[in-house]
């Protein structure tokens, strides 16, 4: 199976330019701990607020006329889905987005508001009724992670670090689902800049990634055990078979963060990074200040993923 190369990455920057946000790299002085220092990648600008959008144009620009004829149908629990609803208004292209009921209200009627046709199902059939519509209908279908497209364009967030970061950094956080994001930028750091470590992180309740890159077998787990998280984007059972190649390849270990430990942060970058984060976009930050018997680094950038969160949640958890 090939990796995403330069190559790859580079092409992928120049198709999304324009269209995705080119994010800063943010020095967070109230968050240095003696020689610790940290930098957070604010992905929840991008105008979906969540780095999705970055594969999702990357993918959908690269289709073929016949392709995008045809329309797309892709499965999501709200981030991705937004992404492709949104990549396909600009380029022109039907989409049909099927996403689980236990999605977050304000993810479904963003992803409507792009003019998607949503299907709401059980968290069991968001992963086969994609499948079944492209066969009766004819959709491409626009998987979340396992495609070299996704892949690519995700990893211009790696690229954008590595342009960005001070000569010391040393470590990036980010966050680890179905593997796409952690598979580019890891692939970015390490061809653009080989000193830097690159650490997944993930919720202890859905640590499915951090059991695969250990043991070295891919690795599911049900989604009634992953579901548990309050990192809603972060559920998915197992990390996709080109992303696992990726982060054997590429990613230097995997460490978790607990639910307490979520949602203090999400309400710690609220206040004092006056950024909004959902729980799956602040686990990078909660490793950084959390995990710091797990990390070796001095220097940190931590991707913070999205922040497509709903209200609610987020007034209670700053309370």
């Amino acid at each position: 199976m090939t990796l995403v190369g330069l190559e790859e990455l580079r092409a992928a920057q120049q198709r999304i330019g324009g269209v995705a946000v080119r994010t800063p790299l943010m020095p967070c002085p109230w968050a240095s701990e003696g020689t610790r220092r940290l930098w957070l990648k604010p992905e929840s600008l991008q105008p979906t607020g969540a780095f999705k959008i970055r594969g999702a144009y990357n993918r959908l620009a690269a289709l073929t006329e016949e392709e995008r004829a045809r329309g797309v149908v892709a499965q999501s629990s709200g981030n991705h889905a937004q992404a492709v609803a949104y990549a396909a208004q600009l380029l022109g292209i039907k989409a049909v987005i099927v996403m689980p009921d236990t999605s977050p209200a304000v993810k479904v009627e963003n992803t409507r508001a792009f003019g998607a046709e949503v299907h709401l199902v059980e968290p069991g059939r968001r992963d086969t009724l994609p499948a079944e519509l492209a066969e009766r209908h004819g959709y491409v279908w626009v998987p979340p992670y396992d495609d070299p497209f996704i892949i690519a364009g995700q990893g211009t967030v790696g690229l954008e670090i590595a342009e960005d970061a001070p000569d010391e950094l040393d470590t990036v956080l980010v966050p680890v689902s179905g593997g796409g994001l952690i598979s580019g930028t890891a692939a970015a750091l390490k061809l653009a800049c080989p000193g830097v470590r690159v650490i997944g992180v993930e919720p202890e309740l859905a640590a499915d990634a951090q059991a695969s890159l250990r043991t070295g077998v891919r690795t599911a787990w049900p989604v009634e055990e992953t579901y548990r998280t309050i990192a809603d984007g972060l559920r998915t059972p197992s990390v996709g078979v080109l992303p696992f190649e990726h982060l054997q390849a590429y990613v230097d270990d995997i460490v978790t963060v607990s639910e307490d430990e979520i949602r203090s942060t999400v309400a710690l970058l609220a206040r004092r990074g006056r950024l909004v984060a959902e729980p799956s976009g602040a686990v990078a930050a909660a490793a950084y200040f959390h995990r710091a018997a797990d990390l070796d680094g001095r220097v940190f950038a931590a991707v913070v993923s999205g922040g497509n969160i709903e209200p609610d949640l987020l007034a209670t958890l700053l309370t």
